[in-house]
């Protein structure tokens, strides 16, 4: 009789509104609440889980985004990685050598604090700041974690404390075997809550079925504005050229002020700040795009945030949207941890009822930006079955393909990242 177990990580950042509602498709859930205190870490604990985060992500992203080259592409590097961390937890052997290798750190034993320090710092991004208008402007950045687990299916205690003091998560109990159905519309009830609606079907049908014994759910909402709203009668169509050189008309938002610019040899960026400025979006211009991502790595995001410099920015962005659903188990596969998704996988430390291995990670990632800031969604599914200098004025229209980093100033972790090749195709949710 096979069994699996799914961890899921939803990211959301939006532009709505609101604090988390009770959840309406709480019926059948029983709550075991974890009663281990969670782990307490630096301000660099945090920056070093920002650092893994990132380096991972790019990694991940320059495999993925070599596979459609032409096509707008979104991901979330901190859902990705979060996701597989909560799965880390409980590998064990050359399982968890490859994780490990792969994730920079990210899950082990002995970094445990860097997770808890993450989760600290971005979870005090929440409040009130004005804006350059005086308007006071709301923040709210959300992180909350739900494993969902089979009534009487036995997991290592150790791994229940492990997911407790690292990601603050309780347990809640359903029924896969009886009533499989209901227990999927639970969670992506309760995902659909926790994202303000913005992921309304995490889990398609036939994700879970009576086989399933649990569902490791985290799911994080952002509310940002501009800390400079771009007037919107200032936007108007223009000329956006695609990779292939064809021209389209895209509706280009003008702004600017003084922002954190930088440029270097092939390539332009300029920082957007969120209200409070505690996240912004990085903005990349390369010459060649495609000689550009191929190298486009953590020690070359990091030189670009280190070279940004306050300059008098006329800035002209186009409004864009992207949307990306991708089986991320092959490309993982080969960046090197492929004992995970195979027979020879070693997830003890979740469960010894029975041999576990990934059978699949799937990764879904919206976003949305306009005038008045950015609206953004992410999910990640990773399924484990029964083995088998002076004020210089610069202007910078950005009128061709373009990458994106959206990302946490204080600890430097990338939330979202992707190119934006066209961007009049619509997101598509």
């Amino acid at each position: 009789m096979k069994r699996f177990l799914v961890t899921v990580l939803a990211l959301a950042i939006a532009a709505g509104c609101g604090s988390p509602a009770p959840s309406a498709h709480g019926d059948g859930i029983e709550l075991a609440a974890a009663n281990v205190a969670h782990l307490v870490g630096t301000a660099g604990d945090a920056a070093l889980a920002g650092s893994a985060v990132n380096a991972f992500g790019l990694a991940l992203y320059r495999r993925v985004a070599a596979g459609d080259p032409t096509s707008n592409c979104v991901l979330s590097p901190s859902s990705i990685a979060l996701a597989l961390a909560m799965a880390r937890a409980g590998a064990r052997g050359q399982t968890a050598a490859e994780m490990d290798a792969v994730l920079r750190d990210l899950g082990t034993d002995g970094h445990a604090a860097w997770l808890a320090a993450l989760d600290s710092a971005l979870n005090a991004r929440t409040g009130k700041f004005p804006d350059q208008l005086g308007k006071s402007q709301d923040v709210t950045l959300r992180i909350v974690n739900a494993p969902f687990a089979q009534r009487g299916f036995e997991l290592q205690q150790a791994y229940l404390d492990a997911i407790a003091s690292r990601f603050g998560a309780g347990l809640r109990l359903v029924d896969y075997v009886k009533a499989s159905e209901a227990a999927r519309q639970a969670i992506n009830g309760w995902v659909g809550d926790q994202t303000e609606r913005r992921i309304r079907e995490l889990l398609a049908q036939g994700d879970v079925d009576d086989m399933t014994r649990l569902v490791l759910v985290n799911a994080i909402y952002l509310k940002a504005a501009w800390e400079t709203p771009f007037p919107v009668e200032a936007t108007a169509d223009a000329p956006f050229t695609r990779l292939d050189g064809s021209v389209v008309t895209a509706p280009m938002m003008h702004g600017g002020g003084d922002l954190p610019y930088a440029s270097g040899a092939g390539w332009r960026a300029v920082e957007i700040p969120y209200v409070g400025g505690k996240l912004s979006l990085l903005v990349i211009v390369p010459d060649d795009l495609a000689m550009y991502e191929a190298s486009f790595g953590e020690p070359v995001l990091g030189g670009i945030v280190d070279a940004l410099q306050a300059h008098q920015v006329v800035l002209g962005l186009p409004k864009f949207g992207a949307a990306s659903r991708l089986e991320l188990g092959p490309a993982l596969a080969a960046l090197g941890m492929p004992t995970a998704f195979s027979g020879a996988a070693d997830f003890s430390g979740i469960s010894t009822q029975e041999p576990l291995q990934i059978s699949a990670v799937i990764h879904q990632a919206n976003i949305d930006v306009d005038e008045k800031g950015t609206e953004a969604a992410a999910a990640t599914a990773v399924v484990l079955r029964e083995t088998a200098a002076p004020a210089d004025v610069v202007t910078l229209t950005v009128d061709r393909p373009f990458l994106f980093a959206l990302r946490d100033v204080e600890t430097g972790t990338v939330l979202f990242l992707g190119r934006i090749a066209d961007p009049v195709v619509a997101a598509a949710r």
